[in-house]
């Protein structure tokens, strides 16, 4: 995959990102995006809010009141509902459902269905309801319709049943126009309803091609016109209240339990027979929620994650996260409006999903090496500088080869091989673990970065990684530091030892080689040069001139101002035929 480049590399992955989620949508073996898919519709409904209804449709409404008003346990006599027929029936309405089935002759004998019967006849444009009930088990389908009874459903305009479809998460979404019931289409309550309401000169729009229907909510309950049963049964209420109209008649009363959760209804008290309003509603007015191919999302997905990825690869955290959440704002804003001024349902969550998993993927995978990288750093730079460099666009940069100019360290404990080889291993490992310690610790207070260790021998480098113009000075100082810290280290040592501990210190300024260098195996930041090699040297002559901090003519010449320094004059390291003028360091100046 070298032939892609970074940006390509990470773009790869996105899209792979994307279109696992995608093919997980599609798959979906436990049903989770259907469900996310259908509480995203909701949320749809909630943002684009309810709107008054435009159809002329009318609840009578069994309802508490009407419960109080008649004081008659349930079921009502069939009379009283031919009383309410003759009612409706008198201001000539369009259409009349009744949301009641009728499936078992009256308990209060033939004479109460025979009063129904003739009501339903007179009145000639009522639609009955009838429960189909579908079983599915294991091996065997199982279909029942309780249709009214004949002496009933024989004077009526037709008879449909009040079924709903329910959704995987118990919610009613839907309403189907027919079903199959013994390999025969069976029309619904609501069609039948509608084509009644089409006959009788009701403004109507052309049926929808698919079935189930994705119902347009108006919105939750008492969206609707209503009127208390007992209202009308008393005719308190004029002709005009249902002249022309769809009349729906159904129980509101939680008591009798003909209740649903619906996308605007939640809690489960949407009535049914106000989701036949809504239902007839969507079909009147041919405003059925329509589904976007999910195909669309499934190619959106693998362009989101795509995006993602190359966003968390690419730019500073805070960066993609704002682009990725600008993606995530507009893709939703757009869903938004096609629901909104379209009626489109398209998938929601396969997007989110996988800018999500591209985006935090990805960070993690950073942080992850971000970490990694720290704990590498940490061993060469202080903690300030490796925060640096990790959070700088450029850090790849600033560890790469250049010849830039340093300053060098190099110090080292005399006397210490030889003392240690009367030691037991084990304290001569705990000692320099803590000499080391205190000596790094040093170094990193006034910026510098440690090469490396060599036994008891410190090299560190100044103006790198990131350039410091007083890097000359902070080496000078480091070296001060050095002297006063290894006091107590020494008494202690001593105590304990015997002998004497005395550091020498080596400061040189100039060009070097300075990166990451070695070999494929193994690769370590240092610098390499005629510039290292003579502080190195020069920490190896402050024994020879009884000193503890010796600096090249280069560094004098870079903090002469700053220190109390003498001059020792000239000398011959090895390795050089020119003699080095050399200095050593008496203190800092004040002020």
């Amino acid at each position: 995959m070298s032939f892609l480049g970074p940006s390509g590399r990470l773009l790869l992955a996105g899209a792979l990102v994307g279109l696992g989620v995608a093919l997980a949508s599609w798959v979906d073996p436990f049903g989770v995006f259907e469900v996310a898919e259908l509480k995203a519709l909701d949320v749809q409904f909630a943002i684009r809010g309810g709107r008054d209804p435009v159809s002329p449709i009318v609840i009578v409404t069994i309802d508490e009141d009407s419960f109080d008003e008649l004081n008659l346990a349930w079921p009502w006599p069939r009379e009283l509902h031919a009383q309410l027929l003759d009612r409706l029936s008198a201001a000539r309405p369009a259409a009349i459902g009744l949301d009641l089935v009728f499936a078992e002759p009256s308990s209060r004998g033939p004479a109460d269905d025979e009063a129904l019967a003739q009501a339903v006849a007179r009145a000639g444009n009522v639609v009955l309801g009838a429960a189909l009930t579908v079983v599915k088990e294991a091996g065997f389908v199982k279909e029942d319709l309780n249709p009214p009874i004949r002496p009933i459903r024989d004077g009526a305009a037709g008879f449909g049943f009040v079924n709903f479809e329910i959704d995987a998460d118990a919610f009613v979404r839907r309403g189907a126009l027919t079903r199959a019931f013994q390999d025969r289409p069976l029309e619904g309550f609501d069609l039948q309803l509608y084509r009644l309401a089409q006959k009788a000169g009701v403004a109507s729009a052309r049926l929808p091609r698919r079935t189930p229907v994705l119902i347009n909510f108006s919105g939750g309950p008492r969206t609707f016109a209503a009127v208390p049963y007992h209202r009308v049964v008393s005719g308190e209420l004029p002709p005009e209240t249902f002249a022309g109209k769809i009349v729906l008649v159904g129980a509101t009363s939680i008591i009798l339990h003909d209740v649903f959760p619906t996308p605007f209804a939640p809690g489960g008290n949407m009535p049914g027979v106000e989701i036949h309003a809504n239902m007839i509603e969507t079909l009147l007015q041919g405003t059925p929620i329509r589904r976007a191919l999910p195909g669309i999302a499934s190619v959106l997905a693998v362009l989101a994650g795509a995006l993602a990825v190359w966003a968390a690869g690419t730019l500073r955290p805070l960066q993609a996260g704002v682009l990725v959440g600008a993606v995530l704002a507009g893709y939703l804003a757009i869903s938004q409006g096609a629901f909104v001024l379209g009626r489109y349902w398209s998938d929601v969550v396969p997007v989110p999903l996988a800018l999500a998993f591209g985006y935090l993927g990805r960070e993690a995978r950073n942080f992850i090496r971000e970490q990694r990288e720290k704990r590498r750093l940490s061993r060469f730079f202080s903690p300030a500088v490796v925060r640096e460099i990790v959070r700088s666009q450029d850090g790849d940069d600033a560890l790469g080869s250049a010849r830039r100019l340093v300053t060098v360290l190099f110090s080292d404990i005399r006397g210490f091989t030889a003392m240690s080889e009367r030691m037991p291993p084990e304290e001569v490992v705990a000692f320099l673990r803590e000499y080391l310690t205190v000596m790094t610790d040093a170094v990193f207070k006034y910026g510098g970065t440690v090469d490396k260790y060599i036994g008891d021998a410190i090299m560190a480098l100044y103006n790198v990684p990131f350039e410091a113009p007083d890097h000359a000075a902070q080496a000078v100082r480091t070296a001060l530091e050095f002297q006063r810290r290894l006091g107590p280290l020494a008494e202690a040592f001593t105590a304990k030892h015997g002998g004497s501990l005395r550091c020498g210190v080596g400061i040189n300024t100039g060009e070097a080689v300075v990166g990451t260098l070695g070999s494929a195996q193994r690769l370590e930041y240092t610098a390499i040069g005629d510039t290292i090699n003579l502080g190195a040297r020069l920490e190896g002559v402050t024994k020879d001139f009884g000193v503890s901090i010796i600096i090249s003519e280069a560094t004098y010449r870079e903090v002469q101002d700053l220190f109390e320094l003498r001059d020792l004059g000239e000398v011959t390291v090895k390795g050089r035929e020119v003699p080095v003028r050399i200095y050593t360091v008496l203190g800092e100046r004040e002020g």
